[in-house]
């Protein structure tokens, strides 16, 4: 009996050891997918001109249609708000995070922008079906910002494409026109991003435009015209934007400079001329004024902040390693 019962003893302890093991190198696994991070020369060894083959065919695109600055811009937001940074909004399946309302107003620029330089990408033998479209959005927003007078910078690579777009997933994962200062920082916080980042996003309104029926309320009320926007300014938008007006009709976010990257956008904050209410808000708000007061009069500080902005924004949710995949199509799984 001492025997049988010393051998079923080694034998239960041997068993608990492997499975130990076992834990222990699926523990590693699961970390070293984890730590996986993005890096700038992550195609040095696989597609080492694919920083020049997106400029190259993003400033084509740019040179057809301004559109595409702004477009694109858009797309990577909305991209990075739900489920991460993964080409998602680029799916399409009848289902798709592009087909939910906030997504609707995403400009088809933007989406063929992604496919052409993903096709030019792919075109060069030595790159084809190794560089994400995830990727390819991410380095096509660097240069449309860049094309437009905003900063260069370098973009971490190593994305990999997401296979899952759903409508209902968009769901309140996106700022609204009328969000306070309180509904936006909580939704940038979710993403772990600062106030400071979230006022620097913000100033992408330099570029592009909205539709009348996004501040249609700011203008138009039973209390007249809201008095946190200048009035001049509302009254401009009043003709631009009639009563009966169909409300997909488009205005210039930036009312001075809409086809530049500067930092106008805070400038017109001062003067009361924000078209949303959620713009509006970064200057009404004491604890935001600063910001914008600084980035207004500091256009070099204003540049350094959304490059650490939206740096910080191109890491949220990001698939990396062996997680996702890497699209043949940008609109499609494979």
């Amino acid at each position: 009996m001492p025997t049988i019962l010393t051998t079923m003893m080694k034998t239960e302890t041997k068993m608990k050891m492997q499975m130990l093991c076992f834990l222990f190198f699926s523990f590693l696994v699961a970390s070293s997918y984890a730590q996986v991070k993005l890096k700038q020369n992550f195609y040095q060894n696989t597609c080492p001109n694919v920083e020049s083959i997106v400029r190259s065919a993003v400033t084509k695109k740019f040179q057809q249609t301004f559109v595409t600055a702004p477009a694109t811009l858009r797309l990577f937001f909305h991209d990075c708000f739900v489920r991460g940074c993964d080409a998602s909004v680029m799916l399409a399946n009848g289902n798709a995070e592009k087909d939910h309302h906030d997504d609707l107003s995403l400009a088809g620029d933007g989406f063929d922008t992604v496919i052409k330089a993903k096709a030019a990408v792919d075109s060069n033998p030595s790159c084809r079906n190794k560089v994400s479209c995830a990727d390819i959005l991410a380095l096509a927003t660097r240069d449309v910002v860049a094309l437009t007078g905003g900063p260069s910078y370098n973009v971490e690579l190593g994305r990999r494409d997401g296979r899952i777009s759903t409508k209902k997933s968009v769901q309140h994962k996106l700022p609204h026109a009328d969000f306070n200062l309180d509904q936006l920082n909580t939704m940038f916080a979710s993403h772990g991003l600062s106030q400071t980042d979230m006022i620097a996003l913000s100033g992408a309104h330099t570029l592009g435009f909205s539709h009348c029926g996004q501040f249609k309320k700011r203008i138009y009320s039973k209390a007249g015209i809201d008095r946190t926007l200048n009035r001049q300014y509302a009254l401009q938008l009043r003709q631009m934007c009639p009563v009966n007006v169909d409300p997909r009709i488009a205005i210039n976010m930036d009312p001075t400079t809409p086809q530049t990257f500067d930092n106008a956008y805070y400038k017109n904050l001062e003067q009361g001329k924000g078209l949303f209410s959620s713009d509006q808000v970064l200057f009404t708000d004491k604890r935001s004024r600063p910001t914008v007061n600084l980035f207004a009069s500091n256009n070099n500080a204003f540049n350094q902040a959304f490059v650490n902005a939206i740096t910080k924004l191109g890491r949220v949710g990001v698939l990396t390693g062996n997680q996702g995949e890497i699209r043949r199509d940008c609109t499609r799984v494979n």
